[in-house]
């Protein structure tokens, strides 16, 4: 959407980095992509805006209106729909439990259907250190670990805590946890693409971290080492959502040149 909009008028406004990959994020800023934060969409008039994946909180909706912006749309739906389930149980006065990253763009939409009224922790120690109720109505931020997800509920089920839990992982993310570990499994070495920005990045990391040692993380072709690789090895590239294809390719021609 960003690269039609780009060809169109030359220039395009985006609240955020469009993506959590700073190489991708370079690319589109020289062809006129304008990052922008909240502070300079205030001051924004009369322009178009692109809303990224990870969707925005009600607020920013309606300060578009006062200042007569154009929002381009291109929330998730996965994240668009997790908003709206979120809103409807904030309406039926339910104690709302977000397992998220403290800050996240997401996982500040999440709290503005709320009004900022739910709580965000990050791991079960954390939310035992509040006082809870109950009855917990429990929500994830879409890219966290379904089997994290799963253990928090049932660590809090054996508490004796009654909890609704919905469970509102994107699959992009957590179906690729098995065919991930079985391509790391593959190879002697792994080389993980990915933005330090991107919370599934370092998720599915870890998938590979685990599965194969030999795991190097890098954001860009210049953190290859070529010391980590001994002659005949075989190795596996791989990347975050947000890692795009020409970038692994560049990693790739950059290994074959070794």
């Amino acid at each position: 959407m960003a690269e039609d909009l780009l060809d169109e008028q030359g220039y395009l406004y985006c609240l955020g980095d469009i993506v959590h990959n700073d190489e991708e994020v370079q690319r589109l800023e020289a062809r006129g992509l304008r990052i922008i934060c909240h502070e300079q969409l205030a001051k924004l008039r009369d322009e178009a805006v692109l809303i990224r994946a990870h969707g925005e909180p009600p607020a920013t909706y309606q300060m578009a209106l006062e200042n007569n912006l154009t929002l381009i749309d291109a929330s998730c739906p996965v994240v668009l729909k997790l908003q709206n389930r979120i809103k409807t149980s904030y309406d039926k006065k339910e104690q709302i439990f977000i397992y998220g990253k403290h800050g996240h763009a997401e996982v500040l939409g999440l709290l503005g259907q709320t009004s900022g009224n739910a709580v965000v922790f990050e791991s079960l120690d954390e939310l035992l250190s509040h006082e809870l109720p109950e009855n917990i109505t429990l929500y994830s931020q879409t890219t966290k670990s379904t089997n994290s997800f799963y253990n928090i509920k049932n660590q809090l089920e054996t508490r004796g805590y009654q909890v609704n839990a919905n469970d509102t992982i994107c699959r992009q993310v957590s179906n690729r946890d098995k065919d991930l570990r079985r391509f790391a499994a593959q190879y002697d070495q792994i080389v993980f693409v990915s933005g330090t920005k991107s919370s599934n990045g370092k998720v599915l990391y870890q998938v590979c971290k685990e599965t194969n040692e030999q795991t190097h993380f890098i954001s860009n072709v210049g953190e290859i080492d070529a010391v980590w690789f001994a002659p005949g090895q075989s190795v596996g590239i791989c990347g975050a959502t947000s890692t795009p294809m020409w970038l692994m390719e560049q990693v790739r021609d950059r290994l074959l040149s070794l």
